[in-house]
């Protein structure tokens, strides 16, 4: 089954975010159908805050890094395309592509400020990108996200105007994360006959697959929550220790040799 082929209104899939090799193959090893990139993930792994401060040639060479490491299909977190003007979102395409990636997905935040692009800058640039998209010799699935509704730029009503105008320019997914509540998470799904990837995380980690199909969602990533999960032991564990010289939380590790054979 290809990527595109995943993406099913209705039935969707869990879009799993690693941030290096190892979590990569594990997610791989546990059923994961594709892996994507987190740019926040990303970035906390080289020491730095998310937000437009991670290269394009730094992303790049991550997302290759994930390709080379697993057999399931790869997705790229590619923020705002790394730069303002459509020939530089087309060109961050041509090279994703060539990095061997399934897909990207394109926000609509001018980083590393994450105040939103006009409406018709953000359509010229993801129509650039659809352009560049399908004239690439393999399948490349674009996803165009609506940032605003999450940076507290816009409203709902103007995140589907703008889904709505890149469904109409060629992306090929739709993406608004984290509507403030889910009767607004439904308008947006309801808003294309294309698919609609959703965030799993915070208020949204308490809903299911079942649920999430019930409103006709595709595809649900995790963005950098996993990723964070992760921190949040490292964090408890390092207090207790720290704090008080306790060092029960390690108790709760993995076994090494269960880690060995999901990643080999």
């Amino acid at each position: 089954m290809t990527f595109r082929d995943l993406h099913r209104p209705g039935d969707p899939f869990i879009l799993a975010n690693a941030w290096d090799r190892g979590s990569a193959r594990m997610l791989a090893a546990m059923g994961a159908p594709a892996i994507a990139t987190s740019s926040a993930a990303h970035a906390f792994t080289l020491g730095r805050p998310d937000g437009g401060h991670v290269t394009r040639d730094e992303s790049l060479a991550h997302a290759k890094d994930l390709v080379d490491a697993v057999r399931v299909p790869v997705s790229g977190d590619f923020e705002n395309g790394f730069g303002h003007d459509p020939d530089t979102v087309a060109e961050t395409v041509r090279l994703a592509a060539g990095t061997g990636l399934a897909g990207i997905s394109i926000e609509d935040a001018a980083l590393p400020d994450d105040e939103a692009y006009s409406f018709d800058d953000a359509v010229a640039r993801i129509e650039a990108a659809a352009l560049a998209a399908r004239a690439l010799p393999d399948d490349f699935v674009l996803v165009a996200r609506a940032d605003g509704v999450m940076n507290g730029h816009y409203d709902i009503d103007e995140a589907i105007r703008r889904i709505r105008a890149f469904d109409a320019v060629g992306a090929d997914c739709l993406y608004v994360p984290m509507p403030e509540t889910v009767d607004d998470l439904k308008r947006v799904i309801s808003a294309t006959s294309k698919p609609v990837n959703v965030l799993v995380a915070g208020r949204y980690s308490g809903l299911s697959r079942a649920d999430y199909a019930a409103m006709g969602a595709a595809r649900l990533s995790l963005g950098s929550a996993l990723a964070r999960v992760t921190h949040r032991a490292i964090h408890d564990a390092g207090r207790a220790m720290f704090d008080a010289g306790d060092f029960s939380p390690l108790a709760q590790a993995m076994p090494g040799g269960e880690v060995d054979d999901l990643i080999s």
